[in-house]
């Protein structure tokens, strides 16, 4: 790597120099813009207005509007007249709580790594900032502008993470933050299911650009006159990518299906949710089953008292007083069973 940057990290009466290098790169395929009849490439030139006369990158100026709409001219020399030009500084202004930082301001990354003789001061303050779980908060100049940065460490490397200045950082101003949204109990316990269920540590070796490796495959199969992405005969239909109308419905799907993927992971393991269920569907036949049988024995039981009572009907009256006084007793024990 090249470094793009020197100066001396201060905080206190404590100096250490370093050197900036740029901590990330684009992966991203080069391109430039070419004539899409003949390939022929397009060139880009600076004008001026009105005419077609070119002018040459050192003549070229800014221009700034002042607060009544007047317009300013400013050149590269007249920049360089800024005194925050003149400092190389890394200035340490004070050390915050980690958690005090919100992602949201963080902008670029910037490695930092000690350019003296001896890293012991640089290695300090690494250790220092792990140790207390702390943010260093500075200023310092880079590319003609002043930024506010954090300092934390990475591997062992003290990273300086510009930060956005808070004007520059928009207030969602948003119609719903004014409603008084209902959120249901048994809605928020799903959704906190789902969010378990998807729980896990962040690995970014895990994840890749697909557009990148869509674009590779693209590139390789137009050089060589073939068809990278053919139509497939399997495209889902609106139908099928319709949205659940219910939020809980689509909250127990989501959870549903998470517990089918865990489970094929982890080689037809089942939760317990899934045992559960199966329990119950186990129980439901079995009672119904019962029933069934029970309903028989009733119907058999009806029909057997009915043909009694219709041949003791028949016989003497002292058979009818029997038959009478057995029935209650047969009620009786139907409603005990």
């Amino acid at each position: 790597m090249r470094s793009i940057w020197k100066g001396d990290l201060s905080f206190g009466l404590v100096n250490v120099p370093v050197k900036v290098y740029s901590a990330t790169e684009s992966h991203d395929r080069k391109s430039y813009q070419v004539d899409s009849s003949d390939g022929t490439r397009i060139r880009y030139r600076r004008v001026r207005e009105g005419t077609d006369k070119e002018v040459d990158y050192s003549d070229i100026a800014n221009a700034y509007e002042t607060d009544s709409g007047e317009t300013v001219i400013l050149t590269k020399d007249d920049l360089a007249t800024l005194p925050s030009q003149k400092s190389p500084e890394i200035s340490i202004l004070e050390f915050v709580p980690a958690e005090q930082v919100d992602p949201i301001y963080f902008d670029k990354p910037y490695y930092l790594e000690p350019s003296s003789k001896s890293p012991k001061a640089y290695v300090l303050l690494a250790r220092a900032l792990e140790e207390t779980d702390r943010l260093a908060i500075a200023l310092f100049t880079l590319r003609n502008r002043t930024r506010i940065a954090a300092l934390r460490v990475v591997d062992g490397v003290i990273t300086l993470q510009t930060l956005l200045w808070p004007d520059e950082i928009r207030k969602p101003d948003f119609g719903f933050l004014d409603d008084d949204v209902e959120i249901r109990d048994q809605e928020l316990k799903m959704a906190a299911s789902l969010i378990e269920s998807m729980a896990a540590d962040f690995d970014p070796s895990e994840f890749e650009d697909t557009y990148q490796n869509e674009l590779a495959k693209l590139i390789e199969a137009k050089a060589e006159g073939g068809e990278a992405f053919p139509e497939s005969d399997e495209e889902k239909s609106e139908d099928e990518d319709s949205e659940v109308a219910d939020l809980l419905a689509a909250l127990r799907a989501s959870v549903k299906d998470r517990g089918t993927a865990s489970s094929d992971d982890e080689s037809g393991d089942e939760d317990s949710e899934k045992k559960a269920a199966k329990k119950a569907a186990k129980k439901a036949p079995a009672k119904k089953t019962a029933t069934k049988t029970a309903a028989k024995k009733t119907t058999a039981k009806k029909s057997a008292t009915t043909k009694s009572t219709a041949k003791k009907t028949g016989s003497s009256s002292s058979g009818s007083k029997s038959t009478a006084k057995k029935a209650p007793a047969k009620k009786s024990s139907r409603k005990a069973s």
